[in-house]
């Protein structure tokens, strides 16, 4: 086993050299030979969160155990472009939810272009343009007049047409992750720079297009997250539901009322912080959920019950540590995550916010 970069990884309060190390090993641990990352090694893998532990490994410079999962996800795309929801513990042939949710399959674009920022390598980006342009191909098939993008496709064919706001935002910073890829092989793409202008113009504008998750407080930071709000409208969004969601001293809330503090979701929080320029709010988040940690494997808990002081559920998962990394890495000034994050080298996409371009 290679020792992880983990120089940009160190943050105070939140990990050491050591403790970096050991979470990047701890990763690593839950990662099978074929390249498959699921929650943790029993669990189910789905390729959101697959990708996003990927994006760690490439963080902590593990970048040929990253490129194993995303050829994982290559070998194993659906004929129409698509993923499958769950596979147990990342068998490919073990299919638990054969639902196909649009914002899973977009994220890939995200991962691939990270890695290409993290090594430089061309031939990768080659090899894994068709997996790409499939997933992206799949994704707008399901965007409605509105410019929102219906959740999922059932097993059956059957499209979903209602759409979530946190999927939306995931997908609308895919899609420009996608448009990036496209332009680095200098092939563009018009019909995605369409779709990414109508997507924007949809969370920006018009709320009720998507299903009312107000609860959630990935509602509340994914549009920030995934770069659809930026300047003052990510800052007055953010502070609007920072009381109902932020437990000092504890986390973020996933979901309100409940008292229940999550990992993934302060470390995605942390990161759109970062994006706004408030670092010392990120950090504040960071260091706030270090009660989450395991000493012994370097992972982190999901959850934790503040009310009764117990961890729940019981599970060490690779996406918890894998948000954890991402927003260190971003922190910690690493070049490819703080360009996709940071919306660096990705465009934009058509600007329609003025004006009503789209149906509904």
């Amino acid at each position: 086993m290679t020792t992880p970069r983990t120089e940009h990884l160190v943050l105070p309060g939140v990990l050491t050299a050591e403790q970096a190390t050991a979470t990047v090993r701890g990763l690593l641990a839950v990662q099978r030979e074929d390249g498959a990352i699921p929650w943790f090694r029993g669990h189910h893998l789905d390729p959101w969160d697959h990708t996003e532990a990927a994006m760690a490994l490439d963080a902590a410079g593990e970048h040929e155990a990253a490129e194993r999962a995303y050829v994982w996800l290559a070998r194993h795309q659906n004929e129409d472009g698509s993923w499958y929801a769950a596979y147990a513990d990342g068998a490919f042939d073990d299919v638990t939810d054969r639902g196909r949710e649009t914002n899973f399959v977009a994220y890939i674009a995200v991962g691939v272009w990270h890695h290409y920022l993290a090594t430089g390598d061309d031939t990768f980006l080659d090899r894994m343009w068709p997996t790409v342009y499939a997933a992206v191909e799949f994704v707008l098939r399901l965007q409605q007049p509105g410019g929102q993008i219906g959740w999922k496709q059932e097993n059956d064919g059957t499209p979903v047409p209602d759409a979530l706001l946190t999927g939306s935002s995931s997908i609308h910073q895919a899609l420009r992750c996608a448009l990036a890829i496209a332009e680095q092989r200098e092939e563009p793409q018009p019909d995605w720079e369409l779709a990414v202008g109508a997507l924007r113009h949809a969370i920006r504008r018009h709320p009720e297009r998507f299903l009312d998750k107000d609860r959630y407080s990935m509602d509340w930071y994914y549009p920030v997250l995934g770069g659809a709000l930026t300047g003052t409208e990510a800052k007055s969004r953010i502070e609007e539901g920072w009381e109902r969601f932020v437990v000092p001293g504890f986390g973020v809330r996933c979901v309100v009322p409940n008292p229940w503090v999550t990992g993934g979701e302060s470390a995605e929080l942390a990161l759109a912080l970062w994006a706004m320029g408030e670092s010392d709010r990120a950090l504040d988040i960071l260091q706030s959920i270090q009660h989450l940690r395991d000493p012994d494997s370097g992972l982190y808990w999901t959850g934790y019950v503040y009310e009764d002081q117990a961890i729940w559920p019981e599970e060490l998962t690779s996406w918890t540590a894998g948000s954890l990394l991402l927003a260190v890495a971003a922190l910690g000034g690493d070049e490819a995550t703080c360009a996709v994050f940071g919306g660096e080298r990705l465009p934009r996409g058509l600007d329609v916010d003025d004006a009503e371009c789209c149906a509904g």
